[in-house]
């Protein structure tokens, strides 16, 4: 991103160091939920008629993360920060810190990075409300600077919200089709809406919104402006369809992007928009047949987050062999080995919980 919004230089800065993971520890920020087993609860009381069965799917999100600067910003780790969290359904964020404070002698990074971090430690505040996290991050942000946003919360019922300031992307993938995609928010082209340190700039209200229902088997896709600006929307279908994880995903589309963004041959998303937009070539080249072309060069974050199955909650009350065979018979052969073992342990009730877990 190379334009900033108006600052005032002689506004006082203040350095902050963020408790924000470093690039290596990043891949790893988001805790493993260890598997649990079959849970027996036995009560002597007698039950004449069985409750019907009680099934509860709550989802969560697998997630692989990476992230590739700018080649001429490697040795500072690039100006993109993002966070993923398990809270709730879980929560994935990137911001892309603009790039056009460096002119101001401003490292772009700190904002990025103050507000990713100010969003992860208020995301248990705000339950379920990505717009209002955003807000909330934003007021606590102190550095001078601005970036683009994207937050995706989910809930545990399977409500995915989304919350938008920008050019950073997502798209929701389901069975090899794209069911959700967000627009980029610009004032011009190559000039985006963002949350800035200056006052008269968005703010949260000026949020794109998305909501969806996501299902079991979903691929979400959340980058910045680097991932899409080079990798067209049919290209990470094929990327997302060739690789079972979401840390190979992750990888395998940031490569894909940092490979295209400095082909100058490739017709990227980002050389067809600006050519749409009216940038071109100079008349000379056109009389010789050329046209702009190529990538572009910028710092590469994308997360890549599977829906799972959490938990899988199956209750069953019975007080005879009889009803478990029953149970067999409605697909749950299992309950026939319980009803056996409450018989030989002379047991009138015998409740099962069943619990299905997905390992991170």
């Amino acid at each position: 991103m190379a334009v900033a919004p108006m600052a005032n230089p002689a506004m006082p800065f203040h350095p902050f160091s963020p408790s924000f993971p470093s690039n290596s520890s990043r891949l790893r920020w988001l805790n493993m939920t260890k598997p649990s087993f079959p849970v027996f609860s036995c009560s002597s009381a007698a039950f004449d008629e069985a409750p019907p069965a009680l099934l509860r799917t709550e989802v969560s999100l697998s997630v692989g993360t990476h992230l590739i600067p700018h080649p001429a910003k490697v040795d500072k780790g690039g100006e993109d920060a993002f966070f993923v969290s398990n809270h709730n359904g879980g929560v994935i964020a990137v911001a892309d810190g603009v790039s056009g404070w460096a002119e101001r002698n401003i490292n772009p990074a700190v904002f990025s990075q103050e507000l990713m971090a100010n969003a992860s430690c208020l995301v248990g505040d705000v339950e379920g409300d990505p717009c209002l996290l955003l807000g909330k991050a934003h007021a606590a942000t102190s550095s001078i600077g601005s970036a683009t946003v994207i937050i995706a919360m989910l809930e545990k019922n399977g409500i995915l919200k989304i919350a938008n300031v920008g050019d950073c992307g997502l798209r929701v993938l389901r069975k090899g089709e794209i069911v959700l995609s967000s627009s980029p928010q610009e004032h011009y082209f190559d000039c985006p809406f963002q949350l800035s340190s200056e006052s008269g700039g968005q703010t949260y209200e000026d949020a794109a919104v998305n909501i969806l229902e996501v299902m079991e088997g979903d691929t979400i896709i959340m980058g910045s402006d680097g991932l899409f600006d080079n990798v067209f929307d049919q290209e990470i279908i094929s990327t997302v369809s060739e690789f079972d994880g979401a840390s190979e995903i992750a990888k395998a589309l940031a490569n894909l992007a940092c490979k295209h963004s400095g082909d100058k041959d490739f017709e990227s998303p980002y050389s067809l928009e600006a050519r749409s937009q009216g940038y071109d070539v100079p008349l000379w080249k056109k009389i010789l047949g050329m046209k702009l072309t190529g990538g572009k060069p910028d710092d590469i974050t994308v997360i890549v987050a599977r829906v799972n199955e959490l938990f899988v909650k199956v209750q069953f009350s019975f007080s005879r062999l009889e009803k478990a065979e029953s149970c067999a018979e409605k697909g749950f052969p299992f309950m026939k080995v319980c009803g056996l073992l409450a018989t030989i342990m002379g047991m009138d009730t015998l409740t099962i919980y069943m619990t299905s877990m997905h390992v991170l």
